[in-house]
């Protein structure tokens, strides 16, 4: 948990004179009930106006410098937690995002925001919580306690009877709190599931009528959150009353004593008013002592939950440099096996291939055989755990992350649209990208037509999603957007699966142009969308059941043979 104060260390100037200004400000306030001593016995009981506009001054004179003193203290304390939020999200977010995507579904998107945002906030709070009273409080509560016996040896033998019993109860309610503040924060780890789930499917929501199921889902995971909160709050809400009751019950206990001892001429007015106010001082500072507890307890929380996820380590490394040179222009798999996470069983077994500069590979099966696991490791999105894999003749491992990714470019299953203009999506690949280049991956992409039909052409502002675009327009901005790179290799995963077959056809003739200097990797379910590549894979339950052209596997492999007849019927039938 500690370690996620080194992102304070760039505001430790700051950090140190927020509670040095807040101990000044405290030394201040423990000085407000000795001229008080004064006023009352002195200037009170002799009837000296001069000496009660004296003390009056001075008391406003403390008031004022103690202002002065913690303003400057909640400034600092402010500027050192914002700067510490600002340098632990950074942190968190570059670690997230090197994270493969092996131990991102491990953790949840859900969980990953909360952390970003939640736990986040509380931390930052803590942090100003810390700055600001950490030392204050029990430098003030163990002052007035001083100072009293300054005051009065014998009456303040009280405080030594309220004191222990404050400080019980105070750590006893904190104690029990504090696992359900760790509940409490894991109930709205759910919470953030379900809203999340229902923002981006909300379509799918209404299209099967589920609006009640999912608004009854969510209730019941909100009110969990609530009673978990009700319960620790019910526990909390003990602190305050409970505190009260037993400062109240000392200052009783000092007004009767000190009675008795100012009746007998062994005490003054003055000092019972002054052991008073510095009772009240420590019923004031407990209190907020308390609270600040619990918010540590909250923060103590929160850091243990950033601290899991800065824990989790990259399970994909990758070298400084390249220290090879390429000895082929190919994508090469050698008996590659891969397996994901909690999984008994390799989900790509034993696969072996060659891709050659310039060639178009189609990739072919059923739902769940493995082709959209096979490609996600030529960028290694995932691991191989048995085998090797190579491009030009160079381990994919012993390459640099900006290398390897920046000579492939890809079109995933789903098509991703980020909420800005149609250029700044384009220019994701290729920042310096000319609007040259942007209209002709455009062209390539069968999308430059419905673009400068839109209003401002590339400029058109697209919404979260993309969902101010149709499936098919925002399949063809995501092709569009990988052409703009001008990838070595370039990998369409299912990418044409909206396109129409006129559309489809048109795009695979441009790839079939512009295939000379690139490997192209085409995974589809169609037939007909790597019918004409230069090698087809046909994928069974992770193993690659045949490789060859179209004409070969029709005649050899019975898998292939009875997807391509399938869908020549359905098409059959359509046409009819």
């Amino acid at each position: 948990m500690f370690k996620l104060l080194k992102f304070i260390k760039g505001y430790r100037i700051r950090a140190l004179l927020a509670p040095l200004f807040k101990m000044l400000e405290a030394t201040f306030e423990l000085l407000v009930p000795i001229v008080m001593v004064k006023l009352v016995d002195i200037g009170i009981a002799g009837n000296n106006k001069g000496y009660i506009l004296k003390c009056g001054a001075v008391l406003i004179m403390l008031t004022i410098v103690g202002y002065l003193f913690s303003i400057t203290a909640q400034y600092f304390a402010a500027k050192s937690a914002i700067g510490f939020g600002k340098e632990l999200r950074k942190a968190l977010f570059k670690h997230i995002m090197s994270l493969s995507y092996t131990e991102q579904d491990k953790s949840g998107a859900s969980t990953l925001i909360t952390r970003m945002t939640s736990d986040v906030n509380q931390a930052v709070s803590g942090v100003n919580m810390i700055l600001r009273l950490f030392l204050r409080s029990p430098f003030i509560v163990f002052g007035a306690v001083i100072m009293a016996f300054l005051v009065d040896f014998e009456t303040s033998m009280v405080f030594l009877i309220i004191l222990p019993v404050l400080t019980i109860v105070v750590f006893g309610i904190t104690y029990v709190c504090i696992p359900m503040y760790k509940n409490v924060q894991n109930r709205l780890d759910k919470v953030t599931l379900l809203t999340r789930e229902s923002l981006i499917g909300v379509r799918v929501i209404r299209a099967f009528n589920r609006q009640d199921i999912e608004r009854k889902e969510f209730g019941d995971a909100a009110n969990v959150l609530k009673k978990s909160q009700l319960r620790v709050g019910v526990v909390s809400g003990f602190m305050n009353p409970v505190t009260f009751l037993i400062v109240n019950l000392g200052i009783a206990m000092l007004i009767k004593n000190g009675s008795v001892r100012v009746n007998i001429g062994e005490l003054t007015q003055g000092q019972v008013i002054a052991l008073v106010n510095y009772m009240s001082q420590i019923l004031v500072e407990l209190v907020k002592l308390a609270n600040l507890i619990i918010t540590l307890t909250k923060t103590a929380a929160s850091f243990h939950r950033l601290s899991d996820i800065f824990d989790i380590k990259p399970g994909t490394e990758f070298p400084e440099s390249l220290s090879e040179e390429a000895s082929s222009e190919s994508v090469v798999f050698h008996k590659v096996s891969m397996i994901y996470s909690d999984s008994k069983e390799n989900s790509i077994e034993d696969i072996s291939f060659t891709a050659k500069k310039g060639e178009i590979i189609g990739i072919i099966g059923g739902t769940g055989s493995g082709k959209s696991s096979l490609v996600n490791l030529i960028p290694r999105f995932y691991d191989i755990c048995e085998g090797s894999l190579t491009i030009n003749g160079i381990d994919i491992e012993k390459y640099p992350r900006e290398e390897l990714r920046g000579m492939i470019g890809i079109v995933p299953q789903k098509a991703v649209l980020f909420r800005g203009s149609i250029a700044d999506n384009l220019r994701m690949s290729k920042p310096d990208a000319t609007e040259e280049e942007i209209n002709n991956a455009l062209k390539m992409a069968e999308a430059y037509d419905f673009v400068n039909q839109k209003e401002n052409g590339i400029d058109y502002m697209i919404t979260e999603n993309g969902t101010n675009l149709s499936g098919g327009q925002r399949q063809r901005l995501t092709m569009a957007r990988a052409f703009v790179k001008n990838p070595y290799i370039l990998i369409l995963d299912d990418s044409t699966s909206a396109l129409d077959y006129g559309t489809e056809a048109k795009v695979r003739k441009n790839l079939r142009k512009y295939s000379d200097g690139r490997i192209t990797f085409i995974v589809s379910q169609r037939a007909s969308s790597v019918m004409h590549a230069d090698k087809i894979i046909v994928m069974d339950d992770g193993k690659a059941v045949g490789i060859g052209k179209h004409d070969e596997l029709m005649k050899i492999n019975e898998i292939y043979r009875d997807i391509c007849l399938t869908q020549l019927s359905e098409k059959e039938g359509m046409a009819v």
